[in-house]
């Protein structure tokens, strides 16, 4: 009897002791925002936050997005992320004002869960050839396959992929409330802790069974881009691109048209090495790039021939083309855009007419060194020339010849040198 009531009392004093299981025991829902273009850096940082959250056994994973659209490997990366996610996973389009355009819909409707904001749009995911040009049976089959996937993916997730294949072929678009109201998206959520509390409960259908979400107080990591990331996402604006590639053309041409001076030649190194390897990851045009290189060498050419300038002109000509050339997409995020281009070009155009007025200048200089050095300068005669002696020229004492008698102490005006010797005059000064 004892026994019984001992077990009684330690049966009811667990149940007294267990209650709802605190947020911090749940862990804590990891949060990645995505704001601008979709680069190789940005699947890069997506892709890596899954597997974190992967690791760390997360209850949820968010992506908040609000994005024009981006690079097609770089959305298939992110796509392929979301949909192998072995945590719950949900695309957020947020906040109010945001859009998931073009490859924006793709990685939203491969969330596990897709969710936006009022006032946010999603859809116009027909592709687009980045440089503007395409045979029609490309565009087609690029159309084709854009289409296909994005309806595989949504068939996958439980949406419509009718909306889908229309949203690629017809470049459609829907608010928040019509993608709700047509099954692309699942729910509408002012925020993130919106979200969070509309989520509670939610039943996620898995290979292993189904899953109960418990996230309303969830406690929120946010995991921001590192430096090396923010870097890459950086250089892959094509107006940083294009200022570094610029940049790294000036700094070559003033180290070459002033050697020695270093810094300028190692900064501009630098920069073109940077600007390079970010136009490898953008969608330019050859020529254009040929343009701007072809413009620093007719710069350099300059420098060394006498062409009045032709060369010179030739050169920022080059580049005001490679300008306008070098990223010219239907995206306007991938255009160099004319408020960058035209004060490069201004600056370029100055920097580059004061460059050749130095070398000019330098080029007129009299030598200062040499034997052409010692032509002009003007010293004393440290003893009688009657015709060779000594004098005093530049610091030093020389062997000096002269065909007319000069006096210990007079001024002396070097005419020629004959190797180690000095032809000389007496120097009169101008009005004796």
């Amino acid at each position: 009897m004892r026994l019984s009531l001992a077990v009684t009392a330690l049966a009811f004093g667990c149940l007294l002791g267990a209650g709802p299981v605190s947020a911090a025991e749940r862990g804590t829902a990891l949060v990645l925002t995505v704001r601008g273009p979709i680069t190789p850096s940005v699947a890069e940082y997506v892709e890596r936050g899954v597997a974190r959250a992967e690791a760390q056994g997360a209850p949820l994973l968010v992506l908040e997005l609000d994005t024009p659209g981006g690079l097609d490997s770089a959305t298939r990366v992110i796509t392929r992320a979301l949909l192998n996610a072995q945590v719950p996973a949900a695309v957020f389009v947020a906040p109010s004002g945001a859009r998931a355009a073009s490859a924006g819909a793709f990685i939203t409707i491969a969330a596990e869960i897709a969710a936006m904001a009022p006032g946010t749009n999603i859809g116009a995911a027909h592709p687009v050839n980045l440089l503007g040009k395409s045979d029609e049976v490309s565009a087609q089959k690029a159309v084709n396959d854009a289409a296909a996937s994005l309806r595989s993916i949504a068939e996958r997730r439980g949406r419509n992929g009718d909306w889908a294949e229309k949203a690629v072929r017809e470049s459609t678009s829907l608010t928040a409330t019509q993608a709700l109201e047509q099954k692309v998206v699942d729910l509408l959520a002012p925020d993130l802790p919106g979200l969070l509390a509309a989520l509670e409960g939610r039943t996620l259908a898995r290979e292993g069974g189904p899953r109960v979400l418990a996230t309303r107080g969830l406690a929120v990591e946010r995991v921001p881009m590192d430096w090396r990331r923010r870097l890459l996402a950086a250089l892959g604006d094509p107006n940083i691109a294009y200022l570094l590639l610029t940049v790294g053309m000036l700094g070559i041409f003033f180290e070459l048209s002033h050697p020695g001076v270093i810094f300028p030649g190692v900064i501009g190194g630098i920069a073109m090495v940077l600007g390079l390897y970010a136009l490898q990851a953008l969608p330019v045009s050859g020529a254009g790039l040929l343009l701007i290189l072809l413009a620093g060498v007719l710069l350099f050419a300059e420098l060394n021939v006498a062409s009045h300038g032709i060369l010179g002109t030739g050169g920022v000509i080059a580049l005001a083309l490679g300008s306008l050339l070098l990223a010219r997409s239907p995206q306007p995020w991938l255009r160099v855009s004319l408020t960058v281009a035209v004060p490069v070009v201004a600056a370029v155009s100055l920097f580059s007419l004061v460059v050749l007025r130095l070398v000019l200048r330098a080029r007129r200089r009299p030598p200062a060194t040499g034997s052409e050095a010692m032509r002009g300068q003007v010293g004393e005669a440290v003893e009688d020339l009657a015709p060779a002696g000594k004098v005093f020229v530049r610091g030093e004492v020389w062997d000096a010849v002269s065909p007319e008698v000069v006096r210990k102490g007079d001024r002396v005006r070097v005419e020629a040198v004959r190797g180690l010797t000095l032809e000389v005059r007496r120097h009169r000064e101008e009005g004796v």
